[in-house]
């Protein structure tokens, strides 16, 4: 016999702490039903009328922060600058495909490598927005960084905690959850939400954006998070870095199984994204997501085409720019027709002259287009441009500008052939053309448009990343006499920047405490870049900082021994002792020293730490690591990167990032890249982590600590 129902007088009173968790719970459904499955169950009123009982509960009855709480998606206090945020897994750009030639040839590449056997791909599209990772350990969001160069970069945790469809705690219904998870995704704002974003700017007499993704880019990356938290933003994955499951049979296999996976764990995922069981497929919808882009909500100009299965993935492996096993295949830039006004001549910080269309402006894909870059004279030339041609542009990848060709059936009479001039717009100095050069450049190196460009670049994020000091205000140091090498703006202090226009105590602070903070931030390589010498790039800046002791060292390499290092050839090597042999610069780097600036390369760094180990462990056994180079890829279950490579140092070993002949031994971890592919090719001792853990135990005497690796335990002697 049933039981006769309760009147409302015997129903339990809950307390206010149940009635918290029932309201944060019942406001994270509602949450996901709004903004991932865009599926609202209550009205935006009654939404409000939950949020503001829970806050009134939460200030009446305060319990231990909670944050999952969705009260804590307000943002707290104003941050003073962001920290770095290291990656564990590279997140690398992705090769493009433009044509459907280009992407059977990408087919048939794959293809190949594979053997012959011909995979499943899995296609998303492809988001047009600020790539992040956001982390999580146990469930819970732990922190949050942008891209940045693929290895470091910001810390926005506080700022990605703020973005509404992002979970705090993932679910676990019907799905294992990972004890470690790196998730990667875009952040993007709707178009919908742009246009009241921009709407609200207006009415507050403040600057409107210039597309979505700016907007996006610029509110994750906001000091203040409470700003952050007043932005539309929603983060849409696409992928995974590195996984740790607390049994490996528990591992996803498959694209298709991560993106599943990812959707059930509360993550949104991009619309339209499917698994196509043969090229043909994802030819067809390719056709179909193009046609289908203006109804998405969000800005896309291609989709991703990833192969689906994960063990064929890694065996493709990558280059050192990008996935051999995912292309980004681009839809066909959206033209437009417009009047070149004019051709303006710009002055790199390398003294380059480049040529730039002045346009009538002209809406390209939701962006207004005024000036496109012309390149060269040759370009010119080429497309047969001509001042007040009617001339079709277009966003190449719905992104930079670009002139396409004149309208010639159009001309008038009245165009103007454009003439390449011999001086620099800027100094008036002599500009030539040296021989197999397309660039003309200007020959005076005191050049005031090259000297502004390579404080600019000396500044950016490019270079020693001083956070506040941008273009503008360099632009105006420079023009105020204050600043005339890097090294002057190493020695800014508050009173120099007070007499400038709209400049205050707090702001001239700020830019003083960011540029000490660069200055003791700088390594090697980050200095190397910022020098602006040519043809050296990021990469090439990570190679010799890893081989020379300090810029003392590098200054004095002959191009020999430069040529000797993983990716320097003749050229590179030329631009390098052209550089140290000019007596300026020679001046600026005693300058730098003098200062302070003078980071220490690796090797200098490992035979310090050589000289300590050995001076305080003289009755240690020689470990079998003493001398040898050391290169590690993937994740070690039980170490971190950072510790890993003090074991190695500690022992005597140098620990290089570099795959090449001269590497002794490649601990390969979960998840290895391409360098584990390129080591076996080469020769080079491949070691399991346990083995790693081998070598490091024969140079200790007594095992005075132990960690795990892959279930196995291993003793080391003392820290």
């Amino acid at each position: 016999m049933s039981s006769p129902a309760q009147t409302p007088a015997q129903v339990p009173a809950r307390t206010p702490q149940e009635r918290i968790r029932e309201l944060s719970d019942l406001i994270r459904h509602h949450d996901r039903q709004y903004y991932v499955l865009d599926a609202p169950e209550i009205t935006d009123a009654e939404y409000d009328a939950l949020y503001r009982e829970l806050q009134d509960l939460e200030r009446q009855y305060p319990l231990p922060a909670d944050p999952r709480s969705p009260t804590r998606r307000v943002g707290g206090e104003p941050l003073p600058a962001f920290s770095s945020f290291v990656h564990s897994l590279p997140m690398q750009s992705l090769d493009n495909a433009f044509t459907l030639e280009e992407w059977r040839g990408f087919v048939a590449r794959t293809v190949r490598l594979l053997s012959g056997l011909p995979p499943q791909f899995w296609v998303d599209p492809k988001l047009d927005g600020l790539a992040v990772e956001v982390v999580y350990e146990k469930g819970r969001l732990v922190r949050a960084g942008t891209r940045g160069d693929g290895l470091i970069g910001e810390d926005v945790s506080a700022n990605m905690r703020t973005v509404r469809n992002l979970p705090l705690v993932l679910r676990a219904a019907g799905q294992a959850v990972p004890e470690y998870l790196e998730v990667r995704g875009e952040v993007v704002i709707p178009h919908a939400d742009f246009a009241a974003l921009n709407a609200a700017q207006m009415r507050n007499g403040e600057k409107t954006f210039a597309n979505p993704r700016n907007a996006a880019a610029g509110s994750v990356r906001q000091l203040d998070p409470r700003i952050t938290a007043g932005r539309p933003l929603r983060f849409y994955a696409y992928g995974v870095g590195l996984v740790r499951w607390e049994r490996e049979e528990m591992a996803w296999q498959s694209q298709e199984a991560i993106m599943r996976a990812l959707s059930e764990l509360g993550f949104a995922v991009p619309e339209l994204s499917m698994l196509c069981a043969a090229p043909e497929d994802v030819e067809t919808h390719y056709a179909r997501v193009a046609e289908a882009r203006s109804g998405l909500g969000c800005d896309i100009d291609g989709v991703v085409v990833k192969v689906n299965d994960l063990s064929q993935q890694e065996a493709l492996g990558s280059t050192a720019k990008a996935p051999r096993w995912a292309l980004a295949w681009k839809f066909a830039a959206i033209q437009g027709v417009t009047r070149l006004n004019d051709i303006q001549i710009q002055v790199g910080r390398t003294g380059v002259l480049t040529p730039v269309a002045v346009l009538t402006p002209v809406a390209l894909a939701g962006v207004t287009v005024s000036r496109a870059t012309l390149h060269n004279e040759d370009e010119i030339r080429a497309k047969d441009l001509r001042i007040y041609d009617q001339v079709v542009v277009q966003r190449a990848g719905d992104v930079i500008p670009e002139v396409v060709r004149p309208l010639l059936e159009k001309r008038t009479g009245n165009e103007r052939v454009f003439v390449f001039p011999d001086r620099c717009p800027s100094c008036a100095g002599p500009a030539a053309r040296l021989p197999g050069e397309a660039a003309w450049r200007c020959q005076n190196l005191s050049c005031p448009a090259q000297l502004k460009e390579g404080l600019v670049y000396f500044t950016s994020k490019a270079g020693l990343d001083v956070e506040g000091l941008g273009r503008k205000w360099v632009e105006t140091l420079v023009d105020k006499g204050l600043i005339r090498s890097p090294a002057d703006i190493l020695r800014l202090k508050q009173e120099d920047l007070l007499g400038l226009e709209r400049m205050g105590p707090k702001l001239a602070e700020n830019i003083v405490t960011a540029i000490a903070r660069a200055r003791e931030n700088a390594d090697l390589t980050r200095l190397i870049r910022a020098l602006g010498i040519r043809h050296v790039g990021a990469q090439t800046a990570r190679v010799l900082a890893e081989n020379f002791a300090d810029l003392d060292a590098l200054a004095v390499a002959e191009s020999e021994e430069l040529q000797r290092l993983p990716d320097i050839g003749p050229e590179v090597a030329a631009s390098m002792r052209g550089f140290f042999a000019s007596p300026d610069n020679q001046g600026l780097l005693a300058e730098f020293k003098q200062i302070g600036l003078w980071p220490a390369g690796a090797s200098l760094r490992q035979a310090s730490l050589r000289q300590a180990s050995l001076a305080a462990q003289t009755h240690d056994k020689v470990s079998p690591l003493a001398g040898k180079r050391v290169l590690f890829t993937g994740a070690l279950p039980e170490l971190s990167r950072s510790e890993a490579a003090r074991l190695v140092e500690e022992a005597g070993g140098i620990v290089t990032k570099s795959i090449s002949k001269q590497v002794d031994y490649v601990v390969a971890g979960e998840a290895p890249g391409s360098k584990l592919a390129k080591a076996r090719a080469l020769g080079v001792a491949v070691l399991a982590p346990e083995e790693f853990a081998g070598l490091i135990k024969q140079g200790r005497e007594e095992p005075e600590r132990e960690i795990s690796l892959r279930g196995r335990r291993f003793g080391f002697g003392p820290d």
